[in-house]
């Protein structure tokens, strides 16, 4: 019963967070692909983040981008047919390359109307808006 109610809460804050014509989310708002991949999708809209795989699913979560960091909560799907915590983890930690899965804290070296490369550690990340 906790899965579905965190589950309408997520989407909740979806519905929200698409009405706010971006709102929080300032240049961060929008869908941003993943340099070098098809598969992998980010998109920012209010205080929502979506973490979108192509082939395997999406995570919701919330984010906070603050100067040049942005901080981002991911939350398990709860999809009955699937483990959420394997299958939601391994969105986010595998394909992305973001740990850990409910805390994640980057650096904004570039955000522009077309280009985001945050960073981590000397790790980096590539997105186009898509």
């Amino acid at each position: 019963m906790a899965r579905y109610f965190k589950l309408l809460i997520l989407l909740s804050m979806a519905l929200l967070a698409s009405c706010q014509e971006g709102g929080e989310a300032g240049d961060l708002q929008g869908q941003w692909r993943l340099a070098g991949t098809d598969s992998c999708y980010v998109s920012f809209s209010g205080s929502v983040v979506l973490f979108r795989l192509v082939v395997r699913g999406e995570v919701y979560g919330s984010f906070q981008h603050t100067g040049d960091s942005l901080f981002m909560q991911c939350y398990t799907s709860g999809r009955p047919m699937f483990d959420p915590a394997v299958t939601d983890t391994f969105i986010v930690e595998k394909r992305f390359g973001l740990k850990p899965f409910n805390d994640i804290r980057l650096k904004i070296d570039k955000l522009t109307d077309d280009q985001l490369r945050l960073s981590r550690d000397g790790q980096t990340w590539e997105f186009d808006k898509w």
